[in-house]
């Protein structure tokens, strides 16, 4: 019987090719879709399951209120290590102290590399239960030890055994190799961790790491711990949430909060609102998996169309089975079974295209996402997939088809009904209420990157490079580098900072001046900048001056932003004094000589956040900023600056980054969502026209003697088009009257997120509803016009 069922069904796949096309092309690009979105899902999904101890493993977060607004964030003070492992260490089974990552550059012989890693307490290792292939678990147990990736290891070594060679880092200390682990996956937080050294080495090399050791508002560390087998994350948060407010008077008006943020969270959920966590990258897989959905919905919908209706067609075959004692419940079997077996041939065309595709789907979704060939999951989530499509796809016309009666169609009095054809008509509507959504939503997420892309930045980011000056190597060398990068002729201004163009590191309050309200609490960030800064970047100065060599004073000087301005609630800052409200350690008085135009230096989606920039006065900033010379290509200029870089710096890599390129990077989130909706929007687009194409084509099939009578009686071309195509484009009409207002509702609130957003305006929509109409008329026109075209002789003799 089952052989039986699929003979019939391959014949009357075969016999209507065109009718098989649509429907297993339309079927395979759904399920391609579902497929690519399914894999990137999982991707996110499994981010950090690398990691064996993922489910215990935490991050020390805090939560602090300034004037009324919360800000939270992984940065906590030094002396929350001691207090801890003093009272609290019950609770961890690991606590490990952590800088940020950052690029060091490592030397062996005669080759020097520049990578990203971590100083980190010894139970790192353990924690993160790295693969260890060469060496020791316990890699940081010594002062002077360090651990390489296996990638690093190569690059450095070579086919050399690595275990007990010394490295040097930045030119300044040797390191012995004591471990090799496997690379971290691309999938995982700490992905870019090239090597590990110890945190005891952090606080020895570094002075200032010495000195936070009792400062509780110096918060520029980090923290993760390994929860205790017998503990929960939310009853170690319950214990340690008032730790800091409680061992320190001075951060008390701030309200520190602290918590664990849990790894699982570290991806997907790390975006914070006035204290709450809010989601954050978790709503893109929401996102998607709702595209993945409705696209592999749009494709049984189209089988579902076509199946019902050619109905006729098969009405017949339908009545004679009946008539001889088949069973309804055959008759569905029969046709689910066709159904299965144009869904299997999908599926088989759809795994093509993901293999085909996978590469270029990747690089634009910067993944690294294989294929799981050899997973037995995949291949069982893929056979409920393919039943569940064909049991989606064809229970509507299973059940359609069976429920004639033997009786009417035999005597040749079947008829469909004046209401049959509405549920194929409640179809249509939602594929292209589901089309225009998507259209709108695309278009609106691209008008919200323009918006943020077109927003002035405040400097000039075009032909401006930055070199990171990794190294004490370059402390005290800024004039001299300044005058050889000039006389060089490939650049016409630098200057230096303590923090990149295109970011904030450092943000700072304890600050008192005159006037100052009682109860505000200042939040500035603060970035230490030579005196060329501001030309080097083409800020404007809008009030006071710019920092001059020629004033002795300016040592001891700042300059405020717009934003700052406007924060401190001030008219005319020139000549403000700040000073420091730490009584013990006061500093010297800043003294205010100017206003710099606000320049945007974190998110472009976000207000810029008021900062000062004070006078560099210790010659060791992170960032030298150089002004390409206009009037040479940049490859010519970035030559030039390499042979002078390599003259006084011979050990380390020549390392630049173009500001424009980096600001870029900002964008890239909402600039892969948006392509990644266009590219499902125009694939689910497809897949709507190929299902009216089948139905068009169908009912000028339908109505041949019709059209032939018409053409016959005077019915021009445009006649027949018109009948033909008035049905489909109401119901497109009714689609985007269903749509705009849904969309307008989901994207609205999309953009709430984004404090500097697009306002919504009406243009968009009708944009969205013409297109439709526009992909209607020429879907639909292609038959109609072929039909009209037909010579109604021939027409009339096809009856």
């Amino acid at each position: 019987m089952i052989k039986n069922y699929f003979k019939i069904a391959w014949r009357n796949l075969t016999k209507h090719k065109a009718y098989t096309i649509i429907n297993v092309g339309g079927l395979a690009l759904g399920m391609a879709v579902a497929l690519i979105i399914g894999l990137w899902i999982q991707d996110e999904l499994s981010h950090n399951n690398y990691f064996s101890n993922k489910e215990k493993i935490a991050q020390i977060f805090q939560s602090q209120t300034f004037n009324g607004e919360t800000g939270t964030g992984p940065a906590i003070p030094r002396p929350l290590e001691k207090a801890f492992r003093d009272g609290y260490m019950d609770n961890f089974k690991h606590l490990v102290m952590s800088s940020w990552s950052n690029s060091q550059y490592l030397k062996y012989k005669d080759i020097s590399i520049s990578r990203e890693g971590n100083f980190m307490q010894r139970g790192a290792p353990e924690m993160l239960d790295l693969n260890i292939l060469k060496g020791e678990k316990d890699g940081l147990r010594e002062v002077s030890s360090i651990m390489l990736s296996t990638s690093t290891a190569q690059a450095l070594f070579g086919n050399e055994d690595p275990i007990g060679k010394s490295v040097k880092i930045n030119g300044q200390y040797d390191m012995m190799v004591t471990a090799v682990y496997e690379d971290i996956p691309y999938n995982t937080s700490f992905r870019d961790m090239a090597f590990l050294m110890p945190w005891e080495k952090y606080i020895t090399i570094q002075e200032w790491v010495t000195n936070a050791e009792d400062q509780w508002g110096n918060n520029s560390f980090q923290m993760f711990v390994q929860i205790a087998d017998n503990t929960t994350m939310e009853s170690v948060t319950s214990a340690i949430k008032d730790v800091k407010k409680n061992l320190n008077e001075d951060t008390v008006e701030f309200n520190p909060q602290l918590f664990l943020l849990p790894m699982n969270d570290w991806y997907l959920r790390n975006r914070f609102e006035n204290g709450k966590q809010v989601g954050g990258r978790i709503k893109y897989v929401w996102l998607f998996g709702i595209i993945g959905i409705f696209v592999l919905l749009l494709a049984c919908i189209n089988f579902m169309n076509l199946s019902t209706a050619r109905s006729e067609k098969r009405a017949k075959e339908v009545g004679i089975r009946k008539s001889i004692g088949s069973q309804r419940g055959q008759l569905i079997n029969q046709f689910l079974g066709e159904s299965f077996l144009v869904v299997l041939f999908a599926f088989v065309i759809a795994l093509l295209i993901v293999i085909l595709s996978l590469g270029g789907f990747n690089e634009l979704a910067r993944k690294e996402i294989a294929f799981p060939w050899t997973q037995p999951a995949f291949w069982l989530v893929s056979i409920l997939f393919i039943l569940l499509t064909a049991v989606l796809a064809g229970s509507y016309p299973a059940l359609y088809l069976s429920s004639f009666k033997p009786v009417d169609v035999l005597k040749g009095t079947f008829q469909a009904g004046k209401h049959s054809g509405l549920a194929r008509k409640a179809l249509v509507v939602l594929q292209f209420t589901v089309s225009v959504a998507f259209i709108i939503g695309t278009v609106i997420v691209m008008q919200q990157i323009n918006h943020a892309k077109n927003r002035p930045v405040g400097y000039d980011k075009e032909g401006l490079v930055q070199l990171p000056t990794m190294s004490p190597e370059f402390y005290g060398k800024y004039e001299l580098m300044r005058n050889e990068f000039l006389n060089s002729g490939a650049v016409v201004e630098m200057s230096s900072s303590s923090s990149p163009t295109t970011n904030i590191w450092s943000n700072r309050s304890g600050w008192t001046w005159e006037g100052k309200p009682d109860g505000f609490q200042e939040d500035l960030a603060w970035t230490d900048v030579s005196p060329e800064y501001a030309k080097s970047l083409g800020l404007k100065i809008v009030a006071g001056r710019d920092f001059s060599r020629e004033f002795a004073s300016d040592s001891t000087a700042i300059l405020l932003n717009e934003s700052a301005v406007k924060y401190l609630g001030v008219e005319n800052p020139v000549g403000m004094i700040f000073r420091d409200s730490d009584e013990e350690n006061p500093g010297e008085p800043l003294t205010v000589i100017g206003v710099v135009e606000d320049m945007i230096a974190q998110s472009p989606y976000e207000p810029v956040k008021q900062g000062i920039y004070a006078f560099d006065r210790y010659d060791n900033a992170s960032y030298y900023n150089l002004r390409l010379n206009p009037k040479q290509s940049a490859s010519q200029n970035l030559a030039i600056i390499e042979r002078v870089f390599k003259a006084h710096f011979p050990d380390v890599p020549f390392h630049y980054d173009f500001v424009d390129s980096e600001y870029g990077e900002k964008f890239a989130a909402e600039e892969r969502v948006g392509q990644l909706s266009g590219i499902f929007t125009a694939l689910a687009i497809i897949i709507s026209c190929l299902g009216l194409f089948g139905l068009t084509s169908f009912v000028a099939e339908q109505r041949t003697k019709e059209i032939g009578v018409r053409k016959v009686l005077g019915a021009t071309v445009f006649n027949v088009w018109n009948m033909l195509s008035k049905d489909f484009l109401k119901l497109v009409i009714i689609s985007c009257f269903i749509a705009v207002p849904i969309a307008y509702y989901v994207m609205n609130g999309w953009l709430q997120e984004y404090p500097y957003r697009v306002i919504l305006k009406w243009w968009i929509f009708a944009l969205a509803m013409i297109g439709a109409l526009l992909i209607t008329v020429v879907t639909v026109s292609f038959q109609a016009i072929k039909a009209a075209r037909r010579n109604p002789v021939k027409s009339l003799r096809t009856e």
